[in-house]
């Protein structure tokens, strides 16, 4: 650790005074989410960087207090706001490193109370008695839920779960793109092992290079423009993955050498995303089910992530299936939305989002109106009106396009629960409220809340580059490696709940499961339990065409379907039919030339729509 930190402090004064004034260009003109935070958390970054510059005014080269002093305080006021898309990224030597100690510890709660416990273990490490099970009492002296209470309160976070889920995880993993090394070199662990023995272990932090990221967001993409991601959560996943899940690292090169994949556990699918997925069947006390876990949204193939996720819950049981997203940070929100349609009959209405109005991002949208790859035209007219009205926010459009997310369908017909938790954030956030919006199941919480971020976030050097073509742009490239992220467009609710932000209130879930010390031990054997009861008595519903023959210009097909009454009937998305069904199929007649290419299968019971295939036709 000290090696490490006799390589920084290269930042020059004027490298220091550069770095505030960039700061205060996005947060003053460009994050969306300003007049909320400065409401609900009492607090005015804006005037504290302002206060910072006066300061930095005054110094000298020989005056300046040491660099971790500014970096810290740097750190101070974008963690201040509270919102885990708007950071300050440290530069060289801290990016894309990793603080860590040999392990990770994760709470469960009993009739006792909380208690904190080792989960996983980094190969090659030991001490006498340590091993995934052990209960942490104290650290560094501190009783442990007191160490995780301070912790959370210097961790950005939109909610109470949100801060101490937070407050666990920074206890072995901190990432130094976000955060500066601890101060102090070791921490003494204080545990209990299985035998009822106690222990004491000191263990010095340890920095090491991160696996990198999947999507490059300063680049001008698609992908980039459509980024929302918490970036703590993205590298410190990427972080547990190297230190503590080696077969992860594994199947990711054994696929990508078109090798076999190795250490499949039992029941678990192999998928060409490792680190995106992890399907496998699941037997719980009220029947068979799928169980798919999505880490990540970070992609750079949408088209890829969503044909691997059709694939791999097409192989899993259509009893039902569980949608697992907890400790996903985010990432492409089209990969979040895109995803909805697969769960699904309904249409996927996409989560509208909101520029606030400034006189720089209007400037924004103005130069990408028309640009090709870069659309920004919808935002623009009630922009200009702001100048008029005095409208604090723009008109609000989708980011997703409404038919992209509805290109493939419904690929799914059992019924399905979706697991979250605080670390839910982002285009997590944003696919947990599409799921409750569009009343695709019931969502089962391991917290009372996500983690509360709703938004679209870019990157300073991104802005640098959409502005790059205008004389007066007020961004600079900043130096040696710094960077800053900001919440650059709101999301908003969809639904019953249309026009609720998602920032800072996220996705309450519809039932709560306390985690238990078997589901830290047994692979989440309580909590899968709990949410197999959920779809206990859910029915799957089907539809589908398992004949089509043109004869004489009229189209015949044999609909089949289970726990369908009715089925009406789309050709190429012309209505043509509705029949109800006996025996749960039917033949229908359509009088249509025979150069019909697809037809849409809508299956209602009692009413309800409850199922929707399009088949491509002969």
């Amino acid at each position: 650790m000290s090696g490490f930190l006799e390589g920084t402090g290269t930042l020059t004064l004027e490298e220091r005074r550069l770095i505030v004034d960039q700061a205060l260009v996005l947060l003053d003109q460009n994050y969306v989410h300003l007049p909320l935070k400065t409401a609900m958390h009492a607090v005015n970054p804006v005037q504290r960087l302002r206060v910072l510059r006066r300061r930095l005014e005054r110094q000298t080269e020989q005056t300046m207090p040491p660099e971790w002093l500014f970096h810290a305080e740097m750190s101070e006021i974008f963690h201040s706001v509270r919102d885990l898309h708007t950071n300050y990224l440290l530069p060289e030597p801290f990016t894309g490193k990793i603080a860590f100690l040999p392990f990770l510890i994760e709470q469960y709660t009993d009739a006792q109370g909380p208690h904190f416990m080792v989960t996983h273990v980094a190969e090659g490490f030991s001490a006498p008695g340590f091993a995934p099970g052990v209960e942490v009492t104290h650290w560094s002296g501190i009783p442990i839920s007191a160490a995780v209470d301070l912790n959370a309160a210097r961790f950005a976070g939109s909610n109470t779960p949100a801060r101490r889920s937070r407050g666990i995880q920074s206890l072995t993993v901190r990432p130094l793109r976000i955060h500066l090394p601890p101060f102090e070199e070791w921490v003494t662990v204080s545990y209990i092992d299985e035998s009822g023995t106690h222990h004491e272990l000191r263990e010095n932090w340890r920095i090491v290079e991160n696996l990198p990221p999947m999507v490059d967001a300063d680049a001008i993409s698609t992908g980039a423009l459509a980024q929302g991601v918490d970036l703590d959560a993205d590298e410190a996943g990427r972080a547990k993955v190297l230190l503590f899940a080696p077969r992860v690292v594994a199947q990711e090169q054994a696929v990508q050498a078109d090798e076999p994949v190795p250490e499949l556990r039992r029941s678990e699918i192999a998928t060409t995303m490792p680190k995106v997925f992890r399907a496998q069947q699941v037997t719980t006390s009220s029947g068979r089910f799928g169980h798919i876990r999505i880490f990540t949204f970070s992609v750079d193939d949408l088209g890829s992530f969503l044909q691997e996720f059709v694939r791999l819950v097409g192989q899993l049981p259509q009893e039902g299936l569980f949608v697992d997203v907890r400790d996903n940070g985010g990432g492409d929100i089209h990969a979040a939305e895109f995803a909805l349609q697969v769960l699904t009959p309904r249409r996927i209405v996409p989560e509208p989002v909101q520029f606030i109005n400034t006189p720089l991002n209007l400037r924004i949208c103005r130069m990408h109106r028309d640009s090709s790859g870069i659309d920004l035209s919808a935002w623009v007219d009630s922009m200009e009106q702001a100048i008029e009205t005095g409208a604090t926010f723009s008109s609000a459009f989708p980011l997703s396009p409404e038919d992209g997310a509805n290109a493939i369908g419904q690929q799914y017909f059992g019924p399905v629960v979706l697991i979250t938790n605080a670390r839910c954030y982002s285009a997590t956030d944003i696919f947990a409220a599409g799921f409750q919006d569009h009343r695709i199941g019931p969502v089962l919480g391991t917290d009372e809340n996500t983690g509360a971020g709703g938004a679209n976030v870019w990157t300073h050097k991104l802005l640098t580059d959409l502005l790059e073509d205008d004389r007066a742009t007020p961004y600079v490239p900043l130096p040696k490696g710094a960077g800053m992220r900001v919440s650059i467009r709101r999301t908003l609710r969809v639904g019953a709940l249309s026009g609720t932000p998602v920032e800072d209130l996220g996705v309450v879930p519809d039932e709560l499961h306390r985690m238990t010390r078997r589901d830290l031990l047994e692979d989440n054997v309580d909590l899968l339990d709990r949410a197999g009861r959920l779809l206990k008595d859910r029915e799957p519903h089907t539809v589908s065409v398992t004949d089509a023959v043109s004869v004489n210009g009229s189209l015949k097909l044999k609909v089949r379907a289970a726990n369908v009454d009715r089925v009406d009937v789309y050709v190429d998305q012309r209505p043509y039919a509705s029949v109800d069904l006996t025996d749960d199929q039917a033949d229908v007649t359509l009088p249509v030339a025979a150069a019909a290419r697809a037809a849409r299968i809508d299956g209602f019971a009692a009413g309800q729509l409850v199922a929707s295939r399009t088949e491509q036709l002969p």
